[in-house]
């Protein structure tokens, strides 16, 4: 038949919305024609399926080619769309029956030899095909990740004739290599850091109710080291949560590692990074590092040295949890919920009183940080340096996986009793979920206003506060709770000192 109809996937955000490419062969002077708002990479799939088809023996068409990809509306990028093209075209020439495409859709680029390349964005298009319930071609790196979607069919080809054998059942395509076992690799250890026994409290209340958190201290305290460690006290990620990230790093071009993937991301950008860096964009909108943390950690060393725009772009997805990116032509959305933490130093020369900095450059220094940026951050504790000996003695330091096994047990609470880590509680949740009673209630509100400090600090106060008590297997939230909490606001303290 000269008409053949092939399934295929697009790719926008984290979806992968159904593309059906339509080949229809007709009589007229030789030509290839595609419609369908194909950009310019999907445009040179012409001269690409015609070298890979005449290189892999099959007869290309001497007439007029006319392939659609529908709906129209929807922009095509990237080589993706090859190998559906060439099926339709073999399809409509004659040279394979339609109804072998049936309960399939593909992916892939074509080489000029005909081999199967790689494409970005598998693991949203076998989670589309297991939902439309079919089973989907992949090039066979792509495959490998697409296995870590359950309930789905996939296939890895490495060649367009691998495919064709495998479309008339002579020959089933190779077999995917198994997934590997999953391990837990190791991590930095927080008996490692010597000392900072505040800082590894509080890094405690951190990973148990995904607070955010600011360590301020002198060069060389260690923050860097206890941010490195905060992963491994850290619950590991759920299937769904593996998921989601692998989904993200998929449509970024990035690959998870599939032993552990179960891991919790850790990323640390240079504070030379852009705002579209860090929140993602493009005239292809792709995810920027906060969408790379989902679920993770988002390290900022140095917190100063990035500039204020940029930290200023955190403020929304850090209360929300996701990013809108929108251009001219296309608009996306990706989550970003992750776990900020930051260091810095407290002022521009690294240390604090130590004379060669007055009070005005420190307050300069301190004010590339916006109030509402800080207000935000729910921790934030001073890094103390080491008193003298420290270094030097032979004590034996709290391993990370004794902490872990207090912070999965408070998060086994949390899960219990309201579906989520603290930090993620709403407002209304926090009613729910995190009653006070009235003599406490009216102790934080003075302690508030005395202050001068915000409504969402009063909020968030709460919710460390949440996360105290669940370490300490305790129901109800007591005045030691809140004094404890209201105690990690370092910085807005320093702030106000040097003001005064």
């Amino acid at each position: 038949m000269s008409l053949a109809v092939v399934f295929s996937r697009a790719r926008h955000g984290l979806d992968a919305p159904l593309v059906t490419v339509e080949v229809h062969i007709s009589n007229g002077l030789p030509a290839f024609q595609l419609v369908g708002l194909p950009e310019t990479s999907v445009k040179e799939s012409r001269d690409r399926v015609r070298s890979a088809m005449v290189n892999s023996g099959f007869a290309f068409p001497d007439r007029k080619i006319t392939v659609n990809l529908a709906p129209a509306d929807l922009p095509k990028e990237g080589g993706r769309f090859d190998l559906p093209i060439a099926l339709g075209i073999i399809v409509a020439s004659g040279q394979l029956a339609e109804k072998s495409l049936l309960g399939c859709e593909f992916c892939g680029e074509l080489a000029l030899s005909g081999e199967i390349r790689p494409i970005v964005g598998e693991i949203p298009v076998a989670i589309a095909c297991r939902d439309a319930g079919r089973e989907v071609v992949l090039p066979m790196l792509n495959a490998q990740q697409a296995q870590q979607v359950p309930k789905v069919v996939v296939h890895g080809a490495e060649h367009l004739l691998q495919v064709h054998s495998f479309l008339l059942a002579q020959q089933a395509l190779p077999a995917i290599p198994a997934l590997p076992a999953k391990v837990v690799t190791s991590q930095p250890d927080l008996a490692d850091v010597k000392g900072q026994a505040h800082a590894k409290r509080v890094l405690e209340i951190a990973a148990a109710g995904e607070h955010n958190l600011l360590m301020l201290g002198p060069a060389g305290t260690g923050k860097s080291m206890l941010a490195q460690r905060l992963p491994g006290i850290m619950p590991p990620l759920t299937e769904q949560e593996a998921l989601a990230t692998a989904a993200i790093y998929s449509i970024a071009g990035l690959q998870r590692n599939l032993t552990d993937w179960q891991q919790r991301p850790f990323r640390s950008p240079h504070h030379t990074s852009s705002a579209v860096a860090l929140v993602g964009g493009g005239s292809v909108p792709r995810p920027g590092e906060i969408s790379l943390s989902h679920h993770g950690i988002l390290f900022l060393d140095e917190l100063p040295e990035f500039p204020r725009k940029v930290l200023d772009v955190l403020r929304e997805p850090l209360e929300t949890g996701v990013v809108h990116i929108s251009r001219a032509a296309r608009q996306a959305e990706f989550p970003a919920q992750f776990q900020l933490v930051a260091a810095l130093n407290p002022s521009p020369t690294g240390h604090h009183q130590d004379g060669r900095a007055t009070p005005e450059q420190v307050m300069r220094y301190l004010n590339r940080l916006s109030g509402p940026f800080i207000d935000r951050i729910e921790l934030q504790i001073e890094v103390p340096l080491l008193p003298k000996g420290m270094l030097s003695q032979h004590t034996q330091e709290e391993s990370s996986a004794s902490v872990r096994e207090r912070v999965l047990a408070a998060r086994q609470l949390q899960l219990a009793r309201q579906g989520k880590a603290n930090a993620r509680l709403s407002g209304s949740e926090i009613a729910d979920f995190c009653p006070l009673q009235q003599a406490d209630a009216r102790f934080l509100e003075d302690t508030i206003h005395r202050f001068k400090l915000s409504a969402r600090t009063y909020h968030k106060i709460i919710k460390v506060a949440r996360s105290i008590a669940d370490l300490q297997q305790q129901n109800q939230i007591n005045r030691a709770h809140l004094m404890e909490a209201l105690s990690y606001r370092a910085l807005e303290r320093l702030i106000s000192y040097l003001k005064n």
